[in-house]
């Protein structure tokens, strides 16, 4: 459930008035209380009531007057750079919200021209109700729409050059390692060869002078 907007006005009923005070008053110093704890920030507050020459103190007369020493201990330009009071506060409050109505309506402008656009492209022609001020802001949307998918299309492009050149530089890698691997295996043949005497000439031509028990005796094996 949502809350209800409050009206920013002073109350006029005396009672309600009171209450809200009281209950607005013990909200802020719960407040002040829960941001100074979970911050570790130092703050302090002083409510004057109505009707009662005792201000309100949080957190005690010297927590309030070590607060108020190190801000006036802040050159006189710090001091005010962040202040505000209730119209700086209702100025700032209008600025937001002009911003925010602002980007809603051209939000809306957008969907409006979009919508338009499509009805022009089912028709397969502008309509005559297009007023100027529209057939300009269509050629905006159109010129913005064409920038996003050439845009697009860039980045495409841009990754499929980067994935061509990893593609590239993986074979390339794999082919030198191919490379050493044979070198590598054709040195350990040359090794082998040597190291059992393989390399010196057979004195028999084989298939003509070899003795047949040599060949063919299973026993050698």
């Amino acid at each position: 459930m949502t809350r209800r907007k409050v009206n920013l006005a002073c109350i006029t009923d005396d009672s309600k008035r009171r209450a809200t005070f009281i209950k607005r008053k013990n909200g802020l110093v719960k407040k002040m209380d829960e941001i100074t704890t979970l911050c570790g920030v130092e703050a302090c507050a002083i409510i004057f009531c109505e009707n009662d020459p005792q201000p309100v103190i949080w957190p005690s007369p010297r927590g309030v007057h070590t607060v108020l020493s190190r801000f006036r201990r802040l050159p006189e330009l710090e001091q005010s750079k962040k202040m505000q009071n209730q119209e700086s506060f209702l100025k700032e409050r209008i600025q937001k919200g002009q911003e925010k109505l602002k980007k809603l309506r051209n939000e809306n402008r957008k969907k409006e021209l979009t919508n338009l656009m499509f009805q022009c492209l089912n028709a397969g022609q502008i309509t005559d109700n297009v007023g100027m001020n529209d057939l300009n802001g269509l050629s905006w949307l159109i010129d913005q729409n064409t920038r996003q998918i050439e845009r697009y299309m860039e980045e495409k492009q841009a990754a499929a050059v980067v994935e061509n050149h990893a593609e590239n530089v993986i074979g390339r890698v794999q082919g030198m390692e191919n490379n050493v691997d044979a070198m590598q295996t054709q040195h350990w043949s040359l090794d082998f060869m040597t190291n059992n005497n393989f390399g010196d000439v057979l004195p028999f031509e084989i298939g003509n002078n070899a003795p047949n028990d040599f060949w063919y005796n299973p026993q050698v094996f």
